[in-house]
């Protein structure tokens, strides 16, 4: 049964894409890219999940994650000392009451565990992208991709890079690219940026969540955008990329302190940026949900009337019905506000869910993918080329969609193993 609704859940996938698709003839050539690409993501789902290799390959890099958020730990302890020691007694469970604490521990732990590691992660990056091994590692994913994906190498490129550096900051590298981009071709480098995570959050992820299944959704995703971009946003023409300049050295010509400087005040942004958007979000929920609770006769929340919305697509990629409801108002959640706050509201239900269920929406919430990251990704294209800016912001709605179709296929990849 599980087989079948797996089938099932990446034809209804496809067929969402489909629907919104700017050419429904599509090529035999991309049918054939399209199954290749998800023979592969089958596969690195039962590497990751089913195996010994797989297994203790995610237990070593969880390792190293968790040795490099006790390294964060030792700077925040610096700076706010006694709060910061209280949020560590309180262990790898204290996330889960984040919305029931009665005395600030519960922040204590969010604020110290989750988004500061995001400033020690960001100089990490720095260091990589100063010292060029992470352009490297970047620009050979990217030739090997454009054999498998069957896509321009500017593409292939920024499908790798999106999967590092994030949807603002992976355009920079593109800046002197970006006039001669079509919009077709636009909507493709948009799509990939909205359906990754930023290496910087990886960690912040990983305290919320099982190490597994953050790095299984990091690369289906990685894999889904393209099959989901050859359905939904096909072009046939030949395209030479031969001689465009990709700027794979953003950091030329400044000192190593410069760029240490520069990356750890951006990693303070974002810390400071999530905290923002999680407290707008999680009270404007929370509005929701009284206001909601005020109609005559009415027991149901905002949040549950989501869920009811969105319970059949559950269904239909394989969540079990009686567990629909409950994982279509998680989807719901991070469509409308963010990862962030889909996650906390995940965690405080997540033991009451199947062991299947509990992957499912945990794969599902790992990506960009949500309305608030038009006005990101349009705005940082924008900074760089004002047209381009403007192509992106007149398909927003349809980049959502796409994003979105991507971590459903994510998803219904990773029920096929539960």
């Amino acid at each position: 049964m599980g087989i079948l609704m797996g089938i099932v859940g990446i034809l209804f996938t496809m067929f969402l894409a489909w629907i919104a698709s700017s050419n429904k003839k599509l090529s035999f050539k991309k049918w054939k890219n399209i199954l290749i690409l998800l023979a592969l993501q089958l596969f690195f789902a039962f590497l990751f999940l089913n195996t010994t290799w797989g297994q203790t390959f995610i237990g070593w890099l969880a390792e190293a994650f968790n040795h490099l958020l006790g390294f964060a730990a030792e700077g925040g302890q610096f700076v706010f000392g006694d709060l910061m020691s209280l949020s560590t007694e309180s262990g790898a469970a204290g996330e889960q009451v984040l919305y029931n604490s009665e005395d600030g521990l519960a922040f204590n732990v969010f604020f110290f565990n989750v988004l500061i590691p995001i400033i020690f992660i960001s100089a990490i990056i720095g260091i990589l992208s100063y010292t060029r091994v992470l352009p490297l590692i970047i620009k050979g994913i990217g030739i090997l991709m454009t054999r498998i994906t069957g896509m321009p190498y500017i593409e292939s490129y920024n499908g790798a890079a999106s999967m590092f550096l994030g949807q603002s900051e992976v355009f920079i590298s593109l800046k002197n690219v970006l006039p001669k981009m079509t919009t077709q071709r636009m909507y493709t480098l948009a799509a990939q940026a909205m359906s990754s995570i930023s290496l910087s959050i990886v960690g912040a992820f990983f305290t919320m969540l099982e190490p597994q299944f953050v790095i299984i959704a990091i690369v289906l995703n990685f894999l889904g955008i393209y099959i989901i971009v050859h359905i939904i946003n096909p072009y046939e023409e030949e395209i030479n990329d031969t001689g465009v300049e990709i700027s794979t050295n953003p950091e030329k010509g400044k000192s190593f302190f410069q760029v240490l400087g520069d990356y750890i005040i951006d990693g303070g942004k974002v810390v400071l940026v999530v905290a923002a958007m999680l407290i707008g979000f999680i009270a404007l929920i929370g509005l929701l949900n009284q206001l909601f609770l005020l109609i005559p006769g009415s027991s149901l929340t905002f949040q549950d009337i989501l869920g009811y919305i969105f319970m059949p697509i559950a269904f239909l990629i394989g969540i079990p019905w009686d567990e629909a409801q409950t994982a279509g108002s998680l989807m719901a959640t991070k469509l409308i506000t963010n990862e962030f706050v889909a996650i906390g509201e995940f965690m405080t239900i997540a033991d009451d869910l199947s062991r299947k269920t509990q992957a499912m929406v945990s794969v599902f919430l790992i990506s960009f993918a949500n309305f608030g990251s038009i006005g990101i990704i349009a705005g940082s294209v924008k900074g760089l080329h004002g047209e381009s800016g403007d192509k992106v912001a007149r398909f927003g709605l349809k980049l959502v969609y796409g994003a979105s179709l991507v971590s459903l296929l994510t998803a219904t990849i990773v029920g096929f193993f539960f």
